[in-house]
């Protein structure tokens, strides 16, 4: 979740000098994602209702979520690690975690948190913490298929001249939906976050869009891709446009445990290039 939200994560943080946008790189993410589109497959991860409340959900690795919600009562964690390399050849990395907990059948509470190692300071330490609440709306909807809601607020609880921190209080929403294709799964969102502040240190207003696809591979073994935007932002702490891609394959060891690994690649501005590995934890009943 804090990779849209937080412009300290490594997938949203620029460099001091942003490319241009490239012509051939606009014109590949607009055909991946009309693949995505058309032959509609992240990995069958969404539960109908009234399907094993201890099944697995996964909104890691992608950016994007899907808009299905953990069962009433159930609690699932999720955690990763991310390494990320900049076109300076500086390191940095993030260690995001997501416990979220089923209210109602419609309703879920997320808290986000995450280790920070951003490579302007090397310092590592705890990043700005989130509070969010997705709201499954409706399902089986002509063209947008099942429709969520996500909103979230971020403190400023990390101290920003480490890095670790805006230092600014943050508003999101995210518009979310989802279909499903047999063992396939497609995931779009679109979200906007504003934030406090002078928009010295952080944009006060940012975008993105994501689309998400996966899928069986073979036995245990699934595959997820997504290509996903940050449009460009304005004022003094503004950046330029990032398009990037997202892929790798996932293992479903248990019906409550899942685990991914991959790369990330930028395909315009200044996203750094990565590599990722995490878990998905159906915990169980509170």
């Amino acid at each position: 979740m804090q990779d849209w939200i937080d412009e300290t994560s490594p997938r949203r943080r620029g460099a001091p000098r942003p490319p241009r946008f490239p012509g051939r790189a606009g014109h590949l993410a607009l055909s991946i994602l009309a693949f995505a589109l058309a032959a509609g497959p992240p990995a069958a991860r969404a539960q109908d209702a009234g399907a094993d409340p201890h099944a697995v959900q996964p909104e890691r690795p992608t950016v994007a979520t899907h808009a299905f919600t953990v069962a009433p009562g159930w609690v699932e964690i999720e955690a990763g690690v991310e390494r990320d390399r900049y076109g300076d050849r500086t390191v940095g990395a993030t260690a995001p975690v997501e416990v979220k907990v089923g209210l109602t059948p419609h309703l879920q509470l997320d808290l986000d948190g995450s280790l920070v190692h951003p490579p302007a300071t090397g310092v590592t330490g705890v990043g700005d913490l989130a509070l969010g609440l997705k709201w499954h709306a409706a399902g089986g909807l002509p063209l947008v298929g099942d429709l969520a809601l996500l909103g979230v607020l971020k403190a400023p609880t990390a101290p920003t001249a480490s890095g670790l921190g805006t230092g600014t209080s943050d508003v999101a929403l995210v518009l979310i939906s989802s279909h499903r294709f047999g063992d396939f799964s497609l995931d779009v969102n679109a979200g906007w976050t504003r934030r406090s502040g002078s928009g010295a240190r952080v944009p006060r207003s940012a975008n993105l869009w994501t689309v998400s696809v996966g899928g069986p591979a073979i036995g245990a073994l699934g595959w997820t891709a997504e290509v996903y935007g940050y449009p460009g932002t304005a004022g003094p702490a503004g950046a330029a446009p990032i398009v990037a891609v997202l892929g790798g394959p996932t293992l479903l060891a248990r019906r409550y445990l899942a685990f991914d690994a991959g790369l990330i690649a930028p395909l315009a501005g200044p996203q750094p290039r990565a590599v990722y590995c995490g878990a998905v934890w159906n915990v169980g009943r509170l």
